[in-house]
Formats: C-alpha cells, sequence, structure tokens
C-alpha cells in the first residue's frame, strides 16, 4: 500500500507524550502529522489544514471526544476517526463506532498497533479513491460515448448522401433521412429489420450481407454498384465492412448516392454523338468515293499535283470516317450493346488471324511482326470474338504505328493463373511515365518530334479499355522512351456477359 505525500494523521490528545510519540510512529512510515491538546483545538486546526485520518482520545478537559466526533462527522464525513480509549471507557469507545468512527485503540498502546490500525483505514481511504476515481471515469466514459454518438448522429443526419449501417446479420441498425429519401421510405420507418425489407434490389442485398458476414475484409474487392428505382432514377451503392480492433467483422456500412444527373447526361452525350456521327458518316463516304473516281480519271498538264493534293483530301476525309466508325463503337460500348453473347473462342487461331492480316501495315515499315504461342493448347475462352478482334486489332496496330521503321512487334499468349495472357510488345517509341495514366482518355495523343505526323484518332485505347471493362478483364501497360511499350491483358475463360 502507498503512502501518498497527502495521507496527514491529526493527533488530538490531552497527553503529549501520546501526541509525541504518535507522531514518531507514523512520520517514519510516511504519513504528515498534526497534533492539538483540546478537542477546539483539534476543530480549528482541521478547518485550516487538511488531513485524513483523526487519532481522537475521548477523555479530555473541556469538549469531550464525543462531541468533537459530532462536529468533525459535520464537516467531513470522509475522515477517519480512530478513538483513543483507557480500559475504562471501552463502552464509550463502542458508542463512539456507532456514531461513525472507524475503530479504535486503547492505552497504553504498542507502536505495532498503532501502525496497524492507521494503515488499515488509510487502505480504507486508498480503496475509496480508486472506487471513486473508477466511477468518475465510467460517468466520464459515458458521456464521452453519448456525445460521440451525438456527434456522430447529427454528422449522418446532415449527410448529402444516403448511409445505412447493418449489423453482422445484415440487419438495419442505422439510416440517414438521405437514405429514407433516395429510397423512397416512410420517413417513420424503424430499423431492425433485414436489408431486404429497406433495398428492393436483390443482388445488392446479397452484396451488403456478404460485407456483413466478413466476406469482404479487403476493402480494394469491393465493386461500386448502380441500380435503377425506376427509369427515371439511378443510384450508386459503395459499401465497406465495419472492423472491430480485433479486425473482426461488425456488420457493413453503405453509401448511396443519386448519379441520375450523369446517367441523362451520359444519355444525352452519347444520343448526341451517334446522331452527328450518323448525319457525317454518309456524306463523307460520298465525299470519298468521289475522290477516288477524280484521282483515277485525271489527264492534263498538272495531275501529278493535283493528284497529290486530291490525294490528301482522300486521306482526309478517310481519317473522319475512321473518327465516326470510333465514336460509333463508344457510343455502342456506352449502351452495353458492342458485345454480343459470348461464343467459344480459340484465341491464338484469332491472334493468327489478325497478325497475318496486318502484316502488310509492317512490311511496308520494314517492321518484323511475330505470334509466339505455348506447347500446351490453351482452353478456349467463352466470349465475343468481335470484341476481341478489335482489341487485339487496335493494340497490335498501334505498336506497328508507334514503332520505327525496321522496328520490332511480338505478341505472345499463354496462361497465367486461371486467365490467359496476351502480350503485345514492341521496341518502338515508348511512352513517358507521366502520360502512362492517360494514354486512355478520349482523343489522347502522345504527341512529341517522333509521333507528331501519326496520324490517328486518339480513341482505340479507349475502345480497348471500355471493351475489357465490359468483359470483366484486366490490361497494363509498362513502357519507357525510346525501348518500347509492353501491353499485358489478362483474359477470363469465361467472360461476363453483355450488359
Amino acid at each position: 500500500m502507498e503512502i501518498t505525500p497527502d495521507a496527514t494523521v491529526m493527533v488530538v490528545d490531552d497527553e503529549a507524550d501520546i501526541r509525541d510519540a504518535s507522531e514518531r510512529i507514523l512520520t517514519r512510515i510516511g504519513f504528515q502529522v498534526l497534533k492539538a491538546s483540546r478537542g477546539d483545538e483539534g476543530l480549528v486546526l482541521l478547518e485550516k489544514e487538511k488531513a485524513s485520518i483523526v487519532l481522537l482520545d475521548l477523555k479530555m478537559p473541556g469538549m469531550d471526544g464525543l462531541e468533537v466526533l459530532k462536529h468533525i462527522r459535520v464537516m467531513d464525513e470522509k475522515i477517519q476517526v480512530i478513538v483513543i480509549t483507557g480500559y475504562a471507557t471501552v463502552e464509550t469507545a463502542i458508542e463512539a463506532m456507532k456514531r461513525g468512527a472507524y475503530d479504535f485503540i486503547s492505552k497504553p498502546f504498542e507502536p505495532d498497533q498503532l501502525r496497524i490500525v492507521v494503515n488499515r483505514a488509510w487502505e480504507k481511504i486508498s480503496l475509496r479513491r480508486e472506487a471513486e476515481k473508477l466511477e468518475e471515469e465510467r460517468r466520464r466514459t459515458l458521456s464521452d460515448l453519448d456525445t460521440e454518438k451525438s456527434r456522430i448522429h447529427t454528422i449522418l443526419e446532415s449527410f448529402p448522401s444516403g448511409v445505412v449501417v447493418t449489423n453482422s446479420r445484415g440487419q438495419v441498425v442505422l439510416m440517414n433521412p438521405a437514405f429514407r429519401q433516395l429510397l423512397d421510405l416512410d420517413p417513420g420507418l424503424k430499423t431492425g429489420d433485414p436489408i431486404e425489407d429497406y433495398v428492393p434490389d436483390k443482388k445488392l442485398c446479397n452484396l451488403v450481407t456478404e460485407i456483413s458476414q466478413g466476406k469482404h475484409i479487403d476493402f480494394d474487392d469491393i465493386p461500386d454498384y448502380e441500380f435503377s428505382l425506376s427509369d427515371e432514377k439511378y443510384l450508386m451503392a459503395t459499401g465497406q465492412p465495419v472492423l472491430g480492433e480485433r479486425k473482426e467483422c461488425l456488420g457493413a456500412v453503405l453509401n448511396v448516392v443519386d448519379i441520375t444527373a450523369l446517367k441523362l447526361l451520359d444519355q444525352l452525350k452519347s444520343e448526341f454523338v451517334a446522331k452527328v456521327s450518323h448525319e457525317l458518316r454518309s456524306p463523307l463516304s460520298t465525299i470519298h468515293e468521289q475522290l477516288a473516281l477524280v484521282i483515277r480519271d485525271m489527264v492534263g498538264e498538272n495531275v501529278a499535283q493535283d493528284q497529290h493534293i486530291l490525294s490528301r483530301a482522300k486521306e482526309k476525309t478517310k481519317g473522319l470516317i475512321a473518327l465516326i466508325g470510333d465514336l460509333l463503337d463508344l457510343s455502342r460500348i456506352e449502351e452495353g450493346i458492342i458485345c454480343h453473347e459470348p461464343q467459344p473462342v480459340r484465341i491464338e487461331d484469332l491472334l493468327a488471324n489478325i497478325v497475318d492480316f496486318l502484316k502488310t501495315g509492317a512490311r511496308k515499315k520494314n517492321q518484323s511482326i511475330s505470334l509466339g504461342l505455348p506447347k500446351e493448347p490453351l482452353p478456349e475462352l467463352s466470349a465475343d470474338p468481335i470484341a476481341l478482334e478489335s482489341i487485339f486489332g487496335n493494340l497490335i496496330t498501334n505498336a506497328i504505328n508507334y514503332t520505327q521503321d525496321g522496328g520490332k512487334i511480338q505478341v505472345e499468349v499463354d496462361m497465367a493463373g486461371i486467365n490467359v495472357r496476351v502480350k503485345v510488345k514492341d521496341n518502338g517509341f515508348g511512352i513517358s511515365d507521366k502520360y502512362l495514366d492517360k494514354i486512355f482518355e478520349r482523343f489522347y495523343r502522345v504527341k512529341d518530334e517522333k509521333t507528331r505526323y501519326i496520324t490517328g484518332t486518339g480513341l482505340g485505347l479507349p475502345i480497348v479499355k471500355g471493351l475489357i471493362d465490359s468483359m470483366g478483364a484486366f490490361i497494363n501497360v509498362e513502357s519507357a522512351p525510346g525501348k518500347g511499350t509492353e501491353f499485358t491483358v489478362l483474359l477470363p475463360i469465361k467472360a461476363k456477359p453483355p450488359g
């Protein structure tokens, strides 16, 4: 038991020997000692100095011990009073204990007796203080929790997006007004029921239940989920697990936002691109064909010069027709109609046909193009062959266009785990790191002194990325200026169905 610096004992006794002996014994074990020879003197001293324990003689001239005890109890009932009594006053000591004294010690007493009874009183004080401290901490913790709960509740109430929290059984324990409004729920609807009673989309409910049960502890593998309540309202939900201190899953939190405006904007944009593209394609095709006829039938003195001018015009119209075709492809990808129903595809045969078709363009630049196949046959893919042709046709064409004359293009295919891996590598101009995150953006083209004269729409790679995403596949690019570029595509054996 630790004797703290504030451990003070007051000795109130009319015998100086008792006062002095008590002081010597108690100071040696760490107590501070105050002394008073009379009852009234002790009360005055107690008002000025704080004492935790009082050694009180019952028989003193003037105010006796019982009267002093009465006043001490009024002043501070936490003070532990130990009465000092002779053999003839044991009954009085018992009476004092009935009135609130902690213990008594008889005269004459041994040093050990005094130490034991005072230490026992101090232990009681220490235990009471510890209990009070724990109670204060408990009250403060409850207060903090209540304040934190109120703060969280206020934040959630003011959130513009919908928030719903479930427990580990998938039951809703909290939802904010925005969630009720987005899901068209009754404002007075109570929590406590399964998520299915609040959200009408079955697939989303299954996802929330899986997250709640701890099947998605890795935050990175949880996809965003889009769903609609009607043709006029589109929502996107993002879910995450709620983890405890030991990383155990306690439930799920779902954030829901209204993306109707974005969907409508995308729809308007797609409709505009499709309409403009269709309106332009027919007259441009006519102009292109007429230019071809004029160039073929031209005669006269300035034929060479005129043919050059008209050939450039023909080349530009061809580029515009290609741009329109790419724009229409992007519109179809966004509408989810570019990919047809999956069918069995032998990727080796498909790549061989593409490489064979594009070899003519490579030979014009004195480039070598090769296809590397594994020794063992690859499993058939279940995918849209037209989409695959568009993906690898674009990637290999890009490799030819962005590789210098005499360069080398390699196409390799093998297995990577459960996926078929296709690599398209070249030793061409390469791409700086700062541009790698932009090459899949629409109309973006890397232009420098080596590539500025290469014609293109800047839509080939966005088309590739759109098709790959729609199939549930994956694409990665690594490149270095002057060393070349390598695209890696991972294709699942069974692609996602269209839409």
